[in-house]
């Protein structure tokens, strides 16, 4: 781009010489005429080259924050489903049930005070020990959790026609024990057909902290324990005042 703007500067300016010192003084009128249309031309194309990353860069984002409340969605149904059945769900459909069924239980934690010896059977020495009690007071509906979402459709990729790709599987974080994990993805590649292939194939190689890594948008790992998604803070900025509301 830049370079064919270069180029284009170049062949003005020396069309623009060779018109003064070898062009005739009554074919002037009409070469300035053509000239001005290949200025206009040069001036789109200076503003189209300037403006086509920015507009790119807005659509994007429009784009990626659709795709991510269905991934926080998701997210946030895996968690509830790990929560209650100690495993995540393998396929979208069974998570949709499993929010429209399941039930969640409240629970209390309190602490209380026992006498704990600390002789012998023999000659007892009664201490004061302090323990940590969790008991169930009540249930609720996962569906609350959910209240106000389209969580029914929360399987299908925003502008396409596709649904997100889900993976279970397993991580040891220490020796001997084996942690369940889940992956939620989509390409890039698909969420943004029909913009520029150039910035495209830019934004599948992003690296920066404040851009979605690589070619997917996803959410939970196959390789780390975590629920966190690839995005930057930025996109979470919506979740975050709506808790200061609270």
């Amino acid at each position: 781009m830049l370079i064919t703007i270069i180029a284009a500067i170049i062949v003005t300016g020396v069309f623009a010489f060779l018109i003064v010192k070898f062009l005739p003084l009554k074919l002037r009128p009409i070469l300035s005429i053509l000239l001005l249309v290949l200025a206009v031309l040069l001036t789109w194309k200076i503003y189209d080259g300037v403006m086509k990353p920015i507009n790119f860069h807005k659509n994007k984002k429009v784009v990626y924050e659709k795709v991510i409340k269905q991934l926080k969605m998701i997210r946030d149904g895996q968690v509830a489903h790990k929560e209650v059945t100690g495993t995540y769900s393998s396929t979208i459909s069974g998570l949709i049930q499993f929010i429209d069924t399941a039930q969640l239980a409240l629970t209390n934690t309190s602490t209380i005070v026992e006498k704990v010896n600390k002789g012998t059977r023999w000659q007892k020495i009664m201490v004061d020990v302090e323990k940590r009690v969790t008991d169930t007071v009540g249930y609720e509906p996962v569906l609350s959790r959910f209240k106000g979402r389209d969580y029914k459709n929360m399987a299908k990729v925003p502008g396409i026609d596709k649904e997100f790709n889900i993976e279970l599987g397993t991580v040891e974080k220490v020796a001997g024990l084996q942690i369940n994990v889940f992956f939620a993805s989509v390409a890039k590649s698909d969420i943004l057909i029909g913009m520029d292939p150039s910035l495209v194939k830019q934004e599948l190689e992003a690296n920066t902290t404040d851009e979605i890594k690589g070619e997917l948008v996803s959410v939970g790992s196959l390789n780390e324990v975590t629920t966190s998604g690839n995005w930057p803070p930025s996109y979470d900025k919506n979740d975050r005042a709506k808790k200061d509301d609270k």
